[in-house]
């Protein structure tokens, strides 16, 4: 006997699940496990650019409504709704940091991303950064917005934030990184600083 999966939503049926399913708050898809649906020709380019059978959503509301129901399942991205679970394509990250914002000074001094989709991430324990090598030499800084869902800090922005590095030891090594919510995230040995 062979149980046939489901066929994957339309994409006005899956706006209209995703609708049913929002409200102001996130809605709860860590909590949800309904039964996968198969792919769906959906694609998050490395722009931040939300694609649908290989045309761009132009729609920024619908883009919003769609990374409401986005997770990070362990075998791939999916949208997920109380009735069903589709996989979706990402190049790079979900989610773009187009902005970034410091409250408070010193010690004290959070900084405040907010993505393509307007979710924010305070910078801290919660929501930490991380750095991958370009295959140019150069760094890519992502940082957790919510769930295994992380956003790419665009490049204007991580220039304004080298500029609020500094340098600390971690470890019996100098190392050039950033200071946030009351933790430090190492981008870079300092003595390579330069070749950056």
């Amino acid at each position: 006997m062979t149980s046939e999966r489901p066929a994957p939503p339309s994409l006005d049926a899956l706006t209209a699940a995703a609708k049913s399913a929002g409200s102001r708050e996130l809605p709860p898809v860590h909590l949800w496990n309904p039964p996968f649906c198969g792919d769906i020709d959906m694609r998050i380019a490395a722009d931040g650019t939300w694609f649908y059978g290989g045309t761009p959503i132009g729609r920024p509301a619908l883009v919003k409504l769609f990374s409401t129901i986005l997770r990070r399942d362990p075998e791939r991205y999916v949208l997920v709704t109380p009735v069903e679970r589709v996989g979706i394509a990402v190049e790079d990250a979900p989610f773009l940091a187009v902005s970034m914002s410091v409250a408070g000074e010193g010690p004290d001094r959070t900084l405040i991303f907010r993505t393509n989709v307007d979710d924010e991430a305070a910078l801290g324990p919660d929501h930490p950064m991380r750095f991958e090598k370009e295959a140019a030499g150069g760094l890519k800084p992502y940082v957790l917005v919510r769930g295994d869902l992380w956003a790419r800090v665009t490049r204007p922005v991580f220039y304004d934030l080298v500029a609020l590095g500094e340098e600390r030891d971690v470890d019996g090594t100098v190392m050039f990184g950033i200071r946030s919510g009351g933790a430090f995230f190492p981008m870079i040995e300092a003595a390579a600083l330069a070749d950056l």
